[in-house]
């Protein structure tokens, strides 16, 4: 298990990760999601012990690591920028960390094989990395982590270099794998599409605090808070201010008409986004806008009369003042 107990981080004044508490289990894929400047980065970094925290602990398999050097912790880091020696080949970069245990060469040989063939990289070990693609350098990088055999993976957006197609097969690739190695991983991404696909749970974090740590299915169904609900969804999901609640509905639990229908309620069509597969429905509700998601065929001209209603048990209520979840 890897154990993070009221980790925090300051620089100078500001404190980047708030007092961060989370426990994954033996081959759990944990996500790190937030935005920008959230503090995900720096709580990946101080797991990894590139950074020192000011408070708190972090142990792994039972061992407390906190002040424990980072080539000492027994963890592999995936970087964004791939982070290869350009002069080596690939064979020569994937066996790095065994070279650096000082094994065999037959013993290196015989592990960058098996390695690059579960990876894809067999025909490309004698290249450089010069001569490969964004995706096929993501791999190498892959490989070298996993030739070590960790007790724990950590990346740091290692998806957000390549083009929208490589990510989807990248995903799929690093999710299979995973399962296969059933090696703790946590995992930074500012992408939700990658969060909700990747993990078994998701840390979703906001001014270096979790604002909810659970499956992806509850985290979007049951979001902890006005936060987390429009953070997580896209488009994410409509909040109303109410007297005593903010009232909270998805966009694929807005009902739309272009027929009058009785006890729903009118509003006039802002924009529409066909998407393809769907389309999503931007409705003018007098001053104020509201995104509702339905099928491909779904046409209407701006300004078109259209009737709408939510489906009432799938209503969230959040507090007005604190944003916290409430009870339906």
């Amino acid at each position: 298990m890897m154990e993070i107990d009221r980790l925090t981080k300051r620089f100078g004044s500001r404190e980047a990760v708030s007092a961060v508490s989370l426990a994954a289990a033996d081959g759990e894929f944990v996500v790190l999601l937030g935005p920008s400047g959230c503090g995900k980065s720096t709580l990946l970094r101080m797991i990894a012990g590139l950074e020192n925290p000011d408070e708190g602990s972090i142990k792994l398999a039972g061992r407390d690591v906190t002040q424990v050097e980072a080539r000492d912790r027994d963890i592999a880091m995936v970087f964004q920028s791939y982070a290869l020696y350009p002069h080596m080949t690939i064979a020569q970069n994937i066996g790095y960390p065994l070279r650096v245990r000082k094994q065999s060469a037959l013993e290196i040989e015989k592990e960058v094989t098996k390695v690059a063939a579960r990876l894809g990289l067999s025909g490309l070990l004698a290249n450089r990395p010069r001569q490969l693609s964004g995706g096929e350098r993501q791999r190498v990088a892959l490989a070298r982590a996993i030739i070590r055999r960790p007790k724990a993976f950590l990346m740091d957006e290692p998806l957000s270099n390549l083009d929208a197609r490589l990510r989807v097969e990248m995903r799929a690739e690093l999710k299979h794998l995973q399962h296969e190695l059933r090696t703790i991983t946590v995992y930074v991404t500012h992408d939700q599409a990658e969060a909700m696909t990747l993990a078994h749970r998701i840390a979703v974090m906001c001014d270096g605090k979790i604002q909810q740590y659970d499956t992806p299915a509850n985290v979007y169904h049951r979001p902890a808070n006005t936060f987390v609900a429009q953070f997580v969804g896209s488009p994410s999901m409509n909040l109303i201010q109410k007297s005593d609640a903010i009232l909270g509905i998805r966009p694929e639990d807005v009902e739309l008409s272009l027929d009058e229908k009785p006890d729903w309620s009118p509003a006039r069509i802002y924009v529409t986004e066909e998407m393809g597969n769907e389309t999503i429905v931007i409705l003018a509700d007098g001053s104020s806008q509201l995104t509702a998601r339905t099928t491909a065929g779904f046409r209407a001209d701006f300004d078109t009369p259209v009737w709408f209603r939510f489906r009432p048990e799938k209503l969230h209520r959040f507090d007005p003042s604190s944003g916290a979840r409430l009870a339906c």
